[in-house]
């Protein structure tokens, strides 16, 4: 836990003066700021490390710098501003989408904060919304997954794709799941994953086609980007959809609309805060969430957590693809 408004007036934090690799990051001290209007000021015990940190940090997403990193945490509300209704100090809250939450100390607009149920950790909570809120609208509208749909979760074992095969089969779907080792075929499995293909041993394409036919999946969800993207337009069938929502082998190469007409495919390219934008959405899919974990539904895995100032450290290691679950820094 990170210092209060009392006592200690500086906070620690991660920061960024140049974009790069993992080393330009620096853990500085910080005067502890303070909630404006519509804010809390959050004392907080964990933060989500995610891929679009990455993306900040290397500059493939543009941010004003110097800059915080992080938009992702859990913790207890020890500060707030005027407009801030519904919530009080003491409360736990959880939240996505406000910048620099790799810190002691944050502030949270309270517009994207969501309050922890008491039954859930404070870890988990750090953990799932962003990937637990992706893997819900993917899951439910984009497009929306019902009975009987064959879908294809690529990097099945990770934060999102395990998350998003569990929910995927909440809803009745068969899915297909790649991964890239035989530890995380095994946590695909456990996930519930009907045919899971690990490309490093079997060729993609001739996997799944081997499990379910050829021009057989409804939905892609693509996580992964440039290496798999052709061979999953390849695997879908007439009419299919393809959901690219990453990028952690790097960008997909601009292609023309043309590449979609053989089999008439639709492709979208979605991203969170468009369907968290209203407070109501918001409040919705964490209740959807929350229940489900709280019901035993939803697994959630904790992969590793790592020291505030070890931030390098987990973005190397989620970079690497090692991690099968979510990283989280204890603040």
């Amino acid at each position: 836990m990170g210092p209060t408004t009392t006592g200690n007036q500086t906070t620690s934090a991660i920061r960024i003066e140049s974009v790069g690799g993992p080393e330009v990051m620096r853990l500085v001290d910080l005067p502890v700021p303070r909630p404006g209007v519509g804010e809390l000021l959050v004392e907080v015990a964990a933060a989500g490390v995610n891929f679009i940190d990455t993306y900040h940090r290397s500059g493939l997403y543009e941010l004003p710098l110097p800059t915080g990193l992080g938009q992702e945490g859990a913790g207890t509300v020890v500060a707030k501003g005027d407009g801030t209704e519904g919530f009080a100090v003491g409360d736990r809250v959880a939240w996505c989408g406000s910048g620099g939450s790799y810190a002691q100390t944050a502030v949270v607009p309270a517009a994207v904060a969501i309050p922890v149920p008491d039954d859930i950790s404070i870890e988990v909570a750090a953990a799932v919304p962003l990937q637990g809120m992706t893997a819900h609208y993917l899951a439910t509208d984009c497009p929306r997954l019902k009975p009987g749909d064959r879908c294809l979760v690529h990097a099945a074992a990770g934060g999102t794709g395990r998350l998003l095969v569990q929910m995927a089969k909440l809803r009745g779907a068969e899915v297909v799941a790649t991964v890239g080792s035989d530890d995380k075929a095994a946590l695909a499995r456990s996930a519930g994953a009907d045919h899971v293909v690990n490309y490093t041993t079997t060729d993609l394409v001739a996997g799944v086609e081997a499990a379910v036919g050829a021009d057989s999946i409804d939905v892609v969800y693509d996580g992964v980007g440039a290496a798999v993207y052709d061979d999953s337009l390849r695997l879908l069938r007439p009419r299919g959809a393809m959901v690219t929502f990453g990028n952690a082998s790097g960008p997909v190469e601009p292609k023309p609309p043309l590449h979609l007409m053989g089999k008439s495919l639709w492709l979208t390219r979605p991203t969170l805060w468009s369907f968290i934008s209203e407070r109501s959405e918001l409040e919705a899919r964490a209740a959807e969430l929350f229940g489900w974990i709280s019901s035993g539904e939803l697994e959630v895995r904790i992969a590793a957590r790592l020291p505030l100032a070890e931030a390098p450290e987990a973005h190397r290691l989620i970079q690497s693809r090692h991690a099968a679950g979510k990283i989280l820094l204890i603040c």
